[in-house]
């Protein structure tokens, strides 16, 4: 097939590897929780105060054992969704503070903006994880509002959902509060329900929030989603093959605390890894350099035959407008037709993810259903080139009324829901909506719509008396 999208040659994808291999044995990484170092060191990784330094073979081990393909669990298990090979999850937003409405006015997000996106994803027919952290909720005490936002996630969604990696203590919350859900916590051990996101500090740095969450959710078979954010020309170089390299080292670093805590613990890999606009020193995640990388990080995670994160639907602008369109299609297609098989951002994110638009939101959905309708093959077959049909028409004939064209035309094309087909009287009638706001109308009938996924009573009152407790805690 050609393509002119760049695809590594197998020298060009070990020279990244074996120069990650040469950053992880000489600078190596620092990890700053004691426990996660004291395991690197019981398992004979050379240690150095909180920095250790990795081997090939110590990398190569963790890598026979991280699975390439996994089942993510919905409290429905119609819903659940399979991760790694030729399958892929879409999940909402993440990490963002604000609520930007369609006049591009911001305020800070509520705990009740993390309810309407719950149920946003709920109605979905095309996001199939949940979020975790699609808004940070101003409105409640930091300390327990990863609580209250597992309960919403639980109660008013049944798909699978990313989890807590806010701190060792966060990410014990999350299993706990899984099972209650799922039966217990040895039942976990045996599935996994949530993927949560890990994002190292770069340059070559994991949290002790991050590190001790790493810990927790490997030990329970949660999945972890290694996802690099470095920004070139401030935390990684300006030159996008050495990003990569040191992207590629940090990444791997996670991935092998993973397998020394649990051998076969499923993890996702890629980046979000951006450039620094050198005129403004703002993060720019609508840029073309974003693509770029993004298709050389899916091809390093096939490299190593693990399932790829990609964050997509990506944009610097503050507003559901054409540059956040077609900042969003170049980063969603990028990703999608490269192979990518863990999508966050794919709806709703606005401003290199300070905010979030509901708005935005369902058009994403739309634009995440074009994307995957391109990417469908095309049946070539006697039957469906049909050529006795195309003979009967003949020379000058007419399509459009003869019966198969009948029987054919209800499912034959992609039907979008907001954009417009009509001509220029016909969308005059029809209001001479913009697709926004064509947007905000279908936003009402999906959150007044929206069912309550059915529950056990009493292990929504255990959850409750759970946070409770956790909150007294805390």
């Amino acid at each position: 097939m050609y393509d002119r999208s760049q695809t590594f040659s197998a020298e060009e994808l070990n020279k990244i590897h074996d120069a990650s291999i040469d950053l992880l044995e000489t600078v190596g990484v620092q990890f700053d929780d004691d426990k996660a170092v004291d395991l690197f060191k019981s398992n004979g990784f050379k240690v150095d105060g909180k920095t250790v330094f990795f081997t090939e073979k110590k990398i190569r081990g963790a890598l026979d054992t991280a699975p390439s393909k996994f089942k993510l669990f919905a409290r429905d298990p119609v819903k659940s969704v399979a991760i790694g090979g030729d399958d892929f999850a879409l999940a909402p937003g993440y990490g963002a503070s604000f609520i930007t409405s369609n006049d591009g006015l911001q305020r800070q997000a509520t705990l009740t903006d993390y309810h309407k996106f719950c149920q946003l994803v709920q109605t979905s027919k095309v996001i199939n994880v949940n979020g975790f952290l699609m808004v940070s909720p101003s409105d409640i005490p930091v300390d327990t509002a990863h609580l209250e936002m597992l309960y919403a996630n639980i109660i008013y969604c049944d798909k699978p959902f990313m989890g807590s990696p806010l701190s060792r203590e966060a990410a014990r919350d999350c299993i706990n509060m899984l099972g209650i859900v799922w039966g217990g916590l040895e039942k976990l051990k045996k599935m996994s329900v949530t993927a949560s996101l890990i994002t190292p500090l770069s340059p070559f740095r994991y949290t002790a929030e991050m590190a001790g969450s790493i810990m927790e959710l490997a030990r329970y078979n949660q999945a972890c989603i290694f996802g690099a954010l470095l920004m070139a020309g401030a935390s990684g170089p300006m030159s996008l093959a050495g990003l990569l390299v040191q992207q590629n080292a940090e990444i791997l670093a996670g991935v092998t605390l993973t397998q020394l805590v649990n051998p076969g613990a499923p993890v996702i890999v890629g980046g979000t890894s951006a450039v620094m606009d050198m005129r403004t020193g703002c993060l720019s995640m609508g840029s073309p350099e974003v693509s770029r990388l993004t298709s050389a990080s899916i091809q390093m995670a096939k490299f190593y035959n693990l399932p790829a994160r990609a964050g997509c639907s990506n944009t610097d602008a503050h507003l559901a407008d054409a540059q956040a369109g077609f900042e969003s299609a170049l980063t969603l297609m990028t990703a999608i037709r490269n192979g990518t098989n863990f999508v966050l951002h794919a709806a709703g994110i606005l401003g290199s993810y300070s905010a979030m638009s509901f708005e935005k939101f369902i058009m994403d959905e739309e634009l995440c259903r074009m994307v995957i309708e391109i990417l469908k093959p095309i049946t070539i077959t006697e039957e469906s080139i049909d050529t006795n049909f195309i003979k009967e028409v003949g020379i000058g004939g007419d399509y459009l009324t003869q019966t198969k064209t009948l029987e054919q035309c209800r499912t034959a094309f992609f039907l979008p829901n907001l954009v417009n087909r009509k001509g220029y009287s016909g969308w005059q009638i029809d209001g001479q909506k913009r697709i926004d706001e064509k947007a905000a109308e279908v936003l009402d009938d999906r959150l007044s719509s929206c069912i309550k996924p059915d529950i056990d009573p009493q292990i929504e009152k255990d959850l409750r008396a759970y946070i409770q407790k956790a909150s007294r805690a805390l």
